[in-house]
């Protein structure tokens, strides 16, 4: 069985798509993108045989398709800012479950969960006082009492 070009291009776009799962940078998908369809166009006869025509179908599939997946990659990595596990609860409310002394620890529940709990200003909050969090030190979530 010779080696047809459709089958060097689906190769070379399966390789492209391997390459893009080490360096997300949505650079090497749109070459896969472009490789690939330019493969199934070979394939379908299509285009023919015809190797330089077949490289000019890739590059404006490759462009096509990296303007396209530069857009969805510039909103994935948008919404991928969000902080995550503790820090994730900065802004959020809570009640102090146990008062938090004058420069001490306290504790505060969140979303279901205690948290030892420091005063912004070193100042005493009440126990069952609505706190917001403002802050991360370690473990400990740094409050101020709400409004």
């Amino acid at each position: 069985m010779d080696i047809q070009p459709w089958h060097v291009w689906i190769i070379l776009g399966i390789v492209f798509v391997i390459i893009e799962i080490f360096d997300p940078a949505f650079f090497f998908v749109a070459l896969g993108i472009g490789a690939i369809a330019t493969g199934l166009l070979s394939l379908l006869h299509l285009v023919g045989s015809n190797v330089p025509l077949q490289i000019v179908i890739f590059a404006v599939i490759s462009f096509v398709a990296f303007l396209f997946t530069r857009k969805v990659g510039k909103r994935v990595l948008r919404n991928a800012g969000r902080e995550t596990n503790v820090y994730a609860l900065k802004g959020e409310q809570g009640i102090i479950t146990k008062a938090i002394p004058a420069e001490g620890k306290g504790y505060v529940k969140v979303g279901g969960e205690e948290w030892v709990a420091i005063s912004t200003d070193a100042k005493p909050i009440a126990e069952d006082a609505k706190v917001t969090i403002v802050g991360i030190d370690g473990n400990k979530l740094i409050v101020t009492p709400s409004e």
